[in-house]
């Protein structure tokens, strides 16, 4: 798998410095400001009113004591200013080259969550019922959310640490390991590998479902005009051609006008689905509170694959003019993950209420097929998956391209390289989908198996190792608070992988028979 290099940061050596006199002005405004926007850092603090070293961790106290009222010596003073002035921000030191605009990244977030797994949210609350459903959706989106504050967090601590400006997620994990306790240090390669590797099959088997997505729509507009039923499998190897040309765009910005016709489709569609769901009244005559045992790990697989976005997070992060509009209070990710959950909620509950267990893996597979209006619907939201596809393959190249790109400089036929992986990339999503072209089962697989691990258990993981030190030294009582929130967080997750990926196996096969 890819090896630890120097590539998995982006290390600039020709950042411009100012004058002395201005530098440590700055650096004293990053000092006070740097961990505001970062909240969970400010429950790290020590409270004496001094800068606190604690292992590799420098935590800044000008702000709290501002605050606070706290007056120091002029010999604390001074040791105050000489941390601010020594104080490392990454976002001031990041040069990226098509900088994204909070409007940008916020599209860009809401077209990495608002994919094929809202569609499938009404199987999901068939599987679990009106009630559970409800109740599981709420729980699994604070969930997220939570576990991506977890890794924004740490990941930022980790380039504070470092001096460096911006890491991804997995020289994340990596970082974290290589500085947490002695023990776990010789595993950070490993680790790093295994989160390349969820990662790229999450982003891989997401690709895959939009495969299917695409082909299942356009089939069902195709049997009604044709008057035939064509096998899907034909309509994914029609489709091939124009997703290979839609992957190989290559800057994630010229993408921002692409995704912001997408979600305008999105939206139009969404609200021609409601149409339909309203056109007769929803009923709850016959409809299930709590689903069965059996198919709740399915609900769960749904839901998590719906919602997360994991994968997107650190690139979208480490590409905004402004970062710190990310994780802040009105950022970036609870601006978007507090519509999201209410509107993954909302279409669930009503979508099963209106069709019941007759639902399919996709809503608009439920609408009818001799209408104009429906048939518009499946094809603007085929036109705006297929948009999102090459958002997704994005970060399954960059992964896979960061692993021998340093071998490619000297090579003239580098870019030829380049697009030879993102067109092998697409082949690959395409062969999957061939061989498992059911959509409900197929969610629920790629959502239990890579985001029950790279989306809940390592976000907890990187915040215990990068904050351990940290924690250890605020008191017994909070340290054991901060171990058991990771634990649970944990047993949640690999619960969920082992349930999950069992029961979505055994329905592919038994589905296969």
């Amino acid at each position: 798998m890819v090896e630890m290099t120097d590539n998995m940061t982006r290390n600039y050596n020709n950042y411009t410095s100012t004058s002395k006199l201005e530098q440590a002005s700055k650096q004293q405004t990053l000092a006070m400001d740097g961990y505001d926007n970062q909240g969970m850092l400010r429950s790290e603090l020590n409270i004496n009113g001094n800068a606190t070293n604690v292992g590799n961790t420098c935590i800044n106290m000008d702000s709290l004591n501002s605050k606070c009222g706290v007056v120091g010596t002029k010999s604390d003073n001074a040791g105050q200013l000489n941390e601010k002035q020594h104080f490392y921000d990454p976002y001031q030191h990041r040069e990226v080259k098509h900088p994204t605009s909070y409007f940008d990244t916020l599209i860009h977030f809401l077209k990495a969550s608002l994919g094929t797994g809202i569609l499938a949210m009404p199987s999901a609350f068939k599987n679990a019922g009106y009630i559970v459903g409800t109740l599981g959706t709420i729980a699994i989106g604070i969930l997220c959310t939570y576990t991506i504050h977890l890794l924004v967090t740490a990941s930022y601590e980790l380039c504070v640490k470092r001096k460096i400006p911006s890491l991804t997620y997995p020289g994340t994990v990596a970082a974290a390991f290589e500085d947490g306790p002695r023990p776990v240090r010789k595993f950070a390669p490993f680790a790093k590998m295994m989160t390349n590797l969820f990662l790229v099959l999450y982003q891989i088997g997401s690709s895959c479902i939009y495969v299917v997505f695409i082909a299942s729509n356009l089939k069902a507009i195709g049997d009604t005009y044709l008057n035939n039923d064509t096998d899907v499998r034909m309509y994914m190897v029609y489709i091939l051609i124009p997703l290979i040309l839609i992957s190989w765009i290559r800057n994630l910005k010229l993408l921002a006008p692409f995704s912001s016709i997408a979600t305008c489709m999105t939206m139009v569609s969404f609200t021609l689905i409601f149409y339909y769901i309203f056109r007769e009244a929803p009923s709850f005559e016959s409809r299930e509170p709590v689903g069965t045992i059996k198919s709740i790990p399915l609900f769960f697989g749904t839901v998590l694959f719906a919602m997360e976005a994991i994968g997107m997070v650190l690139p979208l992060e480490n590409e905004m003019k402004n970062p710190k509009r990310f994780g802040s209070m009105f950022g970036v990710l609870n601006s978007s993950m507090i519509p999201i959950s209410l509107l993954y909620t909302l279409v669930g509950i009503l979508g099963y209420l209106k069709y019941g267990e007759h639902v399919k893996g996709s809503i608009t597979l439920d609408l009818p097929h001799d209408e104009v209006l429906a048939q518009v619907v499946k094809l603007l939201l085929s036109l705006s998956i297929y948009i999102c596809y090459a958002l997704s393959n994005y970060v399954a190249f960059d992964i896979l391209w960061k692993g021998f790109e340093h071998k490619m400089e000297k090579n003239e036929h580098k870019i030829c390289w380049e697009y030879a992986l993102r067109t092998s990339i697409v082949i690959t999503t395409f062969f999957f989908a061939i061989a498992i072209p059911n959509l409900e089962h197929l969610i629920s697989l790629i959502g239990a198996f890579c985001l029950s691990s790279v989306g809940i258990a390592f976000p907890a993981i990187v915040s215990f190792l990068t904050f351990n030190e940290v924690y250890k030294n605020a008191g017994n009582f909070r340290y054991s608070l901060f171990c058991l929130r990771n634990l649970v967080i944990v047993i949640i997750a690999i619960f969920a992988f082992i349930i999950g990926v069992f029961t979505s196996v055994s329905d592919i096969i038994h589905h296969m028979k």
